[in-house]
């Protein structure tokens, strides 16, 4: 069973306020955090850091939340790790866009320390903070 600064939390938003807010929130927790500007930003990462939980913004410039998770969900190295959208719009089709890419989870913005913990509770098997 990993502790849970073993547990490595990507967080990929456009917004450096939303990174910065996740980033301090789930230090805290004791986990390890990844940042990323945007899809192109994460998914090199996503490779080198291997992390077991990805929050990522819906709306972002050049490869966008949608675009993202549906790469990933696509490709067998890496569709077994949990994408939990974020948005600040919170609307019926955004969040069955979400699940047609595959996403795990929507989460609106703006969210709270409980919500990001109560996610990676729920799809990280072990984490426990």
């Amino acid at each position: 069973m990993k502790t849970s600064e073993a547990f490595k939390i990507m967080v990929i938003d456009d917004s450096k306020t939303i990174r910065r807010s996740a980033e301090l929130l789930l230090e805290q927790a004791g986990c390890q955090v990844i940042t990323a500007l945007d899809g192109f930003d994460a998914l090199a990462k996503i490779v080198d850091e291997r992390p077991d939980i990805i929050f990522i913004d819906v709306m972002m410039p050049r490869l966008d939340g949608y675009q993202t998770c549906a790469l990933l969900k696509s490709n067998s190295a890496f569709s077994a790790i949990p994408v939990v959208m974020l948005s600040s719009r919170d609307g019926l089709f955004d969040k069955a866009r979400g699940r047609s890419v595959g996403s795990d989870q929507f989460l609106t913005k703006p969210f709270s320390k409980q919500e990001l913990l109560a996610a990676i509770r729920t799809h990280v098997p072990g984490f426990a903070a």
